[in-house]
């Protein structure tokens, strides 16, 4: 199921016929408060929003910050790179600016959708006093929860696969967001420094996520730390 949060009837009602003939099932919100009234009377959440910013009411980026666990893809006439680093750092899984071809719209849907398909068989990774379960879709850092984001979990999850060793800008905005090289670096700088933040806040050690300088990150081993 799919959800789409657009204010603008016409738009709404032409992307629900375009994903329900595409294969998908779907339903339409004009605003956040009707959405968040779905969510709560079912217990099986969608598998991706897409949510326009521009809304009556609670704006979309509002609405984003409360979405927890479900791919979110902004629709938005919004175009500059401040926007889609706002939208970006908020929380969204892509970003794409009115107007927009419906055929591009799903593929950008199944390219999220396979991007964070919740893994079949759950997996842990530890190094040091942090930890992520894949199929819990949580991060603990001296046993207790840390709040991240879609985005910030993947990756968190690239840093600890390859602990120890540089990953480039590019590297990590096409393995995450599908972007080719050379596109918006800043978007990883941006999902780097909130990630940075978050763990160390919730006892990390300092400076675990390194900035190697003209490169890319690397998250360091810390000293017993182990990856499972």
């Amino acid at each position: 199921m799919i959800y789409c949060v657009e204010d603008d009837e016409n738009i709404r009602e032409l992307l629900v016929y375009t994903l329900v003939n595409t294969g998908f099932a779907a339903r339409g919100f004009a605003d956040g408060k009707d959405f968040f009234t779905a969510l709560e009377k079912t217990d099986e959440k969608p598998e991706l929003v897409l949510l326009d910013i521009m809304l009556p009411g609670e704006d979309g980026l509002s609405i984003l910050k409360k979405i927890k666990n479900i791919p979110v893809i902004l629709l938005t006439a919004k175009g500059t790179e401040y926007d889609k680093v706002m939208g970006l750092d908020a929380g969204a899984d892509d970003y794409i600016t009115k107007p927009f071809g419906m055929m591009e719209l799903v593929a950008r849907i199944k390219t999220v959708l396979r991007r964070t398909k919740t893994a079949e068989k759950d997996e842990t990774f530890s190094l040091g006093n942090v930890t992520m379960s894949l199929n819990s879709h949580s991060v603990l850092v001296n046993n207790n929860p840390v709040e991240i984001t879609v985005k910030e979990f993947e990756l968190l999850h690239v840093l600890m696969q390859n602990a120890g060793f540089v990953l480039s800008r590019d590297h990590l905005l096409e393995k995450i967001w599908g972007y080719e090289h050379g596109a918006e670096t800043r978007t990883v700088d941006v999902h780097i420094r909130t990630l940075r933040q978050k763990i160390e806040n919730g006892g990390a050690p300092s400076g675990m996520i390194e900035t190697v300088r003209g490169i890319g990150y690397r998250i360091r081993k810390p000293a017993g730390g182990n990856k499972t």
